[in-house]
């Protein structure tokens, strides 16, 4: 089994996939934001109304009925779990490593300009492989870790401008 991911539906429903079952289902985007299905042998259309990426929310229209869904993975609920969330007010200068792990990627260098969102690099802990993506957007000021490192829990990463 590969990755787990959590989504829960106008919260109150929740549901629990693992990433075989994910790349099993059949869809087809029909176009810009339009996706055709086929559940249960029968055949829905959805339309994705909108979209926030980094918070992993979605607003999915199904048969003329909207559901706003939220998906986690399983470094998401750790760090929940672990009492890492950020507020959505702060503004944020430095990536932090959530757990101690290894370098795989280093996705950018100083000066580049990210944007909310954007892949920054990738972290092995517990056997999983985790993207640490951009809070907001920025320049990258400083890299403090190179691919093949180790890092500790809360640990710095990268500082933005």
């Amino acid at each position: 089994m590969k990755h787990l991911l959590k989504a829960k539906v106008n919260d109150e429903h929740e549901f629990e996939f693992n990433q075989d079952q994910i790349e099993s289902l059949d869809v087809q985007e029909t176009s810009s934001g339009l996706y055709h299905l086929l559940v249960n042998d029968k055949s829905v259309s959805s339309e994705l109304m909108e979209s926030d990426f980094l918070n992993r929310t979605y607003t999915i229209k199904i048969n003329s009925n909207l559901y706003k869904v939220e998906i986690s993975n399983e470094l998401d609920v750790l760090i929940k779990d672990m009492g890492l969330s950020l507020s959505a007010n702060q503004v944020i200068n430095e990536v932090k490593a959530p757990m101690p792990g290894v370098i795989l990627e280093v996705a950018v260098e100083e000066g580049d300009e990210v944007k909310e969102g954007d892949n920054l690099l990738v972290l092995e802990a517990m056997k999983m492989e985790n993207s640490i993506l951009a809070p907001r957007d920025a320049t990258i000021k400083t890299v403090h870790v190179n691919k093949g490192g180790t890092v500790s829990k809360n640990e710095v990463l990268i500082e933005m401008d």
